[in-house]
């Protein structure tokens, strides 16, 4: 079976981006004889894998209209058995009748499109292309159940058109024992040694509710006056609409907490990993997430999750971590500081930490996808 593939996600730097890549990279690696050929809309900036073939479509047109044009022309010519979109995100339409499976990673921008869009244009641009999406799709895919419940009660999506697959933490997010690699990365950030990090990771959009995390740092170093939160993600430049400035204010609002709260920027993967080895915690306050890489990649470091009790991030915490209430920035410090206090629950949370990710892998997501070819090649008959 031959797959067309979406590629203008592999360039993507955030989540969406690292979903393609390792997704694609672990078809590749399966040799379960599904040939690959990703229409990309500019010259892949990252490895592509051994037999997965690619089509640039008229790169100096980029994802102009007449851009999109080309890669429907490319993707229409390319004959392929089923088509692929790894995120509805970056969905153009095929005028063709190729099965189309489409990725549908969360329903954040139906769930808080007032966070979402800058204006009331970008939102019915948004849901034009997410009904047609809807219309031309022969299967959907999603990373997790919640995930699966929102698709049928939001985007009113049939659960039988729906395969569940799953997202995985890197291999470089790991445990590392090396005292040293980890004193280096604290003297890096001019944290102490014995000093409690907890690490927030993501994106700044206003759904990511940072702001609340920020605002509960005073109540938390009031108990624990040697905690130190490390913020990691862009800050400059080619950002999704956010509210970085807003954050940075409220960070020095408080004297005391502004010196306790680092904004890293964005870093590579090796030094989140040992950023990732060194903290305490993870704390994830998202008000909503379909899978969420942070806790997954957190949790393969053997470092607990703090995390919303909302959405998918139940489900994929499991026993690595605690759950709080992420509308309330009290809530985030009580059980922040619940953390803090108790080193025989720590140590049990992170003991339990990397088996929950290990229950996530790219071998699965790779296997799942591919039932997903084959359930849409079977329902276009």
């Amino acid at each position: 079976m031959r797959i067309g593939i979406d590629g203008t996600t592999w360039r993507n730097p955030r989540g969406f981006g690292r979903f393609t890549r390792e997704l694609i990279k672990a078809l590749a690696e399966r040799d379960t004889g599904y040939k690959y050929t990703m229409i990309c809309d500019a010259e892949p900036e990252h490895p592509v894998p051994a037999g997965v073939d690619v089509i640039v479509a008229d790169p100096a047109k980029g994802t102009s209209v007449a851009g999109r044009r080309q890669m429907h022309r490319a993707s229409v010519g390319l004959k392929c058995d089923v088509f692929f979109y790894p995120t509805v995100f970056s969905y153009y339409p095929l005028f063709n009748r190729v099965p189309k499976v489409v990725v549908i990673h969360d329903t954040i921008p139906e769930r808080f499109p007032d966070l979402i869009f800058q204006t009331r244009l970008n939102r019915m641009l948004w849901n034009a292309k997410m009904a047609l999406a809807k219309f031309q799709a022969t299967r959907f895919i999603t990373c997790s159940q919640s995930s699966v419940d929102d698709l049928h009660e939001i985007l009113g999506i049939d659960p039988r058109k729906i395969d569940v697959s799953t997202m995985a933490a890197a291999p470089v997010f790991r445990k590392i024992d090396d005292a040293k690699a980890i004193s280096d990365i604290r003297a890096e950030y001019s944290v102490p040694d014995g000093a409690r990090i907890l690490v927030y990771l993501g994106g700044f959009n206003r759904h990511k509710n940072v702001l609340r995390l920020i605002q509960a740092m005073p109540m938390i170093l009031k108990e624990h006056p040697d905690a130190f939160l490390a913020i990691v993600g862009r800050t400059t430049g080619d950002r999704f609409w956010d509210n970085v400035e807003d954050l940075e204010a409220s960070a020095r609002d408080d004297v005391v907490a502004s010196k306790r709260i680092i904004f890293t920027g964005e870093i590579s993967d090796d030094q989140l990993a040992h950023l990732l080895n060194a903290a305490h915690a993870l704390v994830h306050p998202s008000l909503y997430e379909g899978f969420g890489f942070p806790p997954v990649e957190a949790m393969a470091c053997g470092t607990p999750v703090l995390g919303s009790n909302a959405s998918s991030v139940p489900e994929v915490v499991g026993k690595g971590g605690l759950l709080f209430d992420p509308m309330s920035s009290e809530s985030i410090a009580k059980v922040t500081n619940q953390l803090l206090s108790d080193d025989a629950l720590h140590a049990e949370l992170a003991a339990n930490a990397i088996p929950q990710s290990r229950k996530f892998t790219w071998e699965r997501a790779a296997e799942t996808t591919e039932v997903s070819f084959e359930n849409a090649r079977r329902d276009r008959r």
